[in-house]
């Protein structure tokens, strides 16, 4: 499994959809890609035309957006005792706490921001 971080979304769905085929090569090659709860909240606060928020509803369907509940939100915690310099990162470590609890490599077109998360598997397309 996959889990999208914000930057695939809004690079996929807005603008010049640089990230679309790329999606559409990986879901064709039968990778079941998710989005989070957390990567959802982000994406629906920016700035969404309707034409977008249609294309995510089709693609990631609300109902099947994984949680962040409890168990994302102790791993968070941990990793941001862990890492160096967890201030401003809180939205990156909750994504990739839901991806490392739901067993899913994250996509990213920032993986910087994500390198130093310990067990974390980053997907490259």
């Amino acid at each position: 499994m996959i889990q999208l971080d914000t930057s695939v979304l809004v690079d996929t769905l807005t603008g010049p959809r640089r990230s679309a085929a790329a999606l559409r090569q990986t879901i064709a090659r039968g990778e079941r890609v998710a989005l989070s709860a957390i990567a959802l909240y982000e994406w629906l606060r920016g700035p969404r035309l309707p034409e977008e928020l249609t294309a995510q509803e089709a693609l990631f369907p609300l109902e099947e957006v994984a949680p962040f509940g409890t168990v994302e939100a102790v791993v968070a915690a941990d990793l941001y005792r862990q890492v160096k310099r967890p201030r401003g990162r809180e939205i990156d470590l909750a994504i990739a706490a839901s991806a490392l609890t739901h067993g899913a490599s994250l996509w990213t077109l920032n993986p910087a921001d994500f390198r130093d998360i310990p067990g974390l598997s980053l997907y490259t397309p």
